[in-house]
């Protein structure tokens, strides 16, 4: 065999490698998203059974909550930023790393209750002016106020779920999040039922039933998420005593890596919200058909999440390890990844539209606008599921997320809004082109990935701060 060969047949077993370690990190994850889509749609279409006015409320007021859940995946993703680079230093500085990443964990935390904290608060004192925002409906308001009373407490739970499992991902654990996700669809999915429709004995609450039911499944996925994570897991060894330590040596390189990645996601998720209110004033029958074809987007993108997070975490490990050419070309592996897995999610939604469609009690108007948007969203998911998987997995994953913020936000605040609201409010074009127009951030961020990762200037150095050698203490 010619030393040629040798070279070829050794790269093929580190490609195999690489994707088989891709493929164990992101079908956890994936399989998670699904189930947590599944809980979603469990509430449309429940809620939808209530009628079209029900519908856009819960639809509208998951809107805000959305905000605050980007954020919050915002603060995890920042994080995981330093949690899985610090995870692949261990070998090299294990005290250091180890002490870093709890100090990571405990400013994460922090900001996630604080977060929780200041978006309760909103939601309990104006709920309505918050509803005004998307839609001037009174019935919408009123019914999307009595969804929000049972919404306050779920901040919290909701976030520390979501930044707990991201981060046990980061060191491996990506097993038990999936577990909890599967009791969690199941405790959604009988307490939508007892209190929705009134069951076993329960007053039929309707609209606030969809969110009891929402609070309660938040409540067991919290509570089990946190309890490992607090009490049992021994990677990384975080425990309830560790929320006192103090961080201020790590806050700068937090707020270097993480807090750019946090006003990204933030900035966007506003950014999300004007365009939510732009369909909002489009009517009840867009409305409707978005919360309609949303479900269907999540359910097609699920694997595209599982590939952007095990994306993060393998590149970020590898450059822990001090791998920088091996991360380079597994950059362009997922590359190639984001538009194979965008093309099969574009078949996936073009297959199973019609069926979904039919699934739901609405008029045919709403069901015309519905086809529309989800032949637009098979084309956009092209371009989204390659960038997705660039911008959120691997240069996120390098530590670019100055650059990311940049990017995320020209492209959405300067193109697609101003688009958006020309195509839906001044050209009355069609529910297609307004939606393409409206989503034209997803074409020109995949464009400029590929750019960004030929520079190679993407990857960044982490530091791990200084450590003393004993427990830091508050």
């Amino acid at each position: 065999m010619t030393e040629r060969r040798r070279a070829e047949r050794r790269r093929a077993e580190i490609d195999w490698k690489f994707y088989k370690k891709v493929f164990w990190l992101a079908l956890p994850i994936a399989l998670q998203s699904l189930i947590t889509i599944g809980v979603n749609m469990l509430d449309t279409i429940m809620v939808g059974n209530l009628g079209e006015m029900s519908l856009s409320a819960v639809s509208l007021a998951n809107q805000f909550i959305g905000v605050y859940q980007i954020f919050c995946m915002g603060l995890g993703m920042g994080a995981s930023v330093l949690v899985s680079r610090y995870w692949g230093m261990q070998e090299a500085e294990p005290v250091k790393s180890i002490q870093a990443l709890r100090k990571t964990i405990c400013i994460v935390v922090r900001i996630t209750v604080s977060l929780a904290l200041l978006f309760a608060v909103v939601t309990l004192l104006i709920p309505q002016v918050v509803m005004r925002m998307y839609t001037q409906d009174a019935e919408i308001i009123r019914l999307g106020e009595i969804y929000f009373r049972f919404s306050v407490i779920t901040y919290f739970f909701l976030g520390l779920s979501l930044v707990c499992t991201i981060i046990l991902r980061c060191v491996g654990q990506v097993k038990l999040p999936l577990l909890v996700s599967i009791g969690a669809f199941f405790v959604n999915l009988l307490a939508n039922y007892v209190f929705i429709f009134g069951k076993l004995g329960m007053p039929r609450m309707g609209i606030a039933g969809a969110a009891l039911g929402t609070l309660i499944a938040r409540l067991f996925e919290a509570g089990m998420i946190c309890g490992y994570l607090l009490l049992k897991d021994e990677k990384i060894g975080f425990r309830v005593k560790h929320l006192g330590m103090k961080t201020a040596d790590l806050l700068g390189e937090y707020i270097r890596i993480s807090i750019p990645v946090l006003i990204s996601d933030g900035i966007l998720a506003i950014g999300n919200n004007t365009v939510a209110m732009v369909i909002g004033r489009l009517g009840v029958t867009f409305v409707a058909a978005n919360a309609i074809t949303s479900v269907t987007q999540q359910l097609s993108t699920v694997m595209i999440q599982g590939v952007c997070q095990a994306g993060a975490i393998v590149t970020g490990q590898t450059l822990g390890e001090g791998k920088q050419e091996q991360a380079q070309s597994q950059a362009y592996r997922f590359l190639g990844l984001g538009l194979g897995l965008g093309m099969l999610s574009a078949f996936f939604i073009m297959a199973v539209s019609p069926a979904i469609i039919g699934s739901y009690k609405v008029s045919e108007e709403t069901a015309e606008v519905a086809a529309q948007l989800m032949h637009a969203i098979s084309l956009i998911l092209i371009f989204q599921a390659t960038n997705s998987i660039m911008t959120k997995g691997v240069l996120r994953g390098g530590g670019d997320t100055k650059m990311l913020m940049l990017a995320d936000n020209l492209f959405l605040w300067v193109v697609s809004i101003p688009l958006g609201m020309l195509a839906g409010f001044v050209f009355h074009f069609p529910a297609f082109w307004i939606y393409v127009c409206l989503k034209a951030d997803q074409i020109l961020k995949a464009v400029w990935c590929v750019f960004r990762l030929r520079s190679g200037k993407w990857m960044k150095k982490i530091t791990v701060g200084k450590v003393s050698g004993q427990e830091d203490r508050a």
